[in-house]
């Protein structure tokens, strides 16, 4: 009994242990801009809302969601196209952000968000960002940036989004935070395989 009384506090810490690897919030400084990435959905549009608010920077960008082969069949049988770049920009400014910006590019992950992101800012001179992602993907995200921008005269701070629905602190009472996990720590580990020094 008293070992099982010991075992329970050791595998909580240990699940919570994986959970916040997954995590990289890095401290926030005042930035040229706050860049949504593409999957941070309403967790990151609220956590650019309160960073505004919080005189993190006084813009936000977003990447463009240009419509997608199952789109444009959705289209050519009269349904309207679901953008949600259009309804991010739209929530943005509901909650008072004034200066949104929609970077024109299609991306089809962290990989392609990071290098369009250096590109991007070099184009607008932007020297600093503060890049949100969901928290589940903010480490991972941190390593793909930290990479992309090297040599560049661009500082990238994470934001793992406050609003995100996964929670590194009981991740495994939740199916979803169970597969969140699983699927969250592969990436992360191939990336380290990938890339162990970055």
């Amino acid at each position: 009994m008293a070992s099982v009384t010991c075992i329970a506090p050791l595998r909580s810490a240990l699940l919570r242990g994986m959970g916040r690897s997954l995590v990289s919030t890095d401290s926030l400084q005042h930035a040229d801009v706050i860049v949504l990435s593409v999957d941070s959905d309403g967790a990151g549009v609220l956590e650019a809302a309160d960073l505004v608010h919080e005189h993190v920077a006084e813009r936000v960008a977003l990447f463009a969601d240009p419509p997608d082969a199952m789109d444009r069949e959705f289209m050519r049988r009269g349904v309207a196209y679901h953008n949600a770049a259009s309804v991010s920009v739209e929530q943005l400014h509901d909650l008072g952000i004034a200066v949104v910006e929609v970077i024109p590019r299609s991306v089809a992950g962290t990989v392609d968000e990071s290098r369009d992101l250096a590109a991007w800012c070099a184009e607008r001179r932007y020297h600093s960002v503060v890049f949100v992602s969901t928290i589940d993907h903010s480490r991972r995200t941190a390593r793909v940036l930290a990479r992309a921008t090297q040599g560049r005269d661009l500082i990238v701070r994470v934001r793992g989004s406050r609003y995100s629905d996964f929670d590194p602190d009981a991740w495994w009472q939740t199916r979803t935070g169970v597969r969140t996990e699983i699927i969250e720590s592969e990436k992360l580990l191939a990336d380290l395989l990938l890339h162990p020094l970055s």
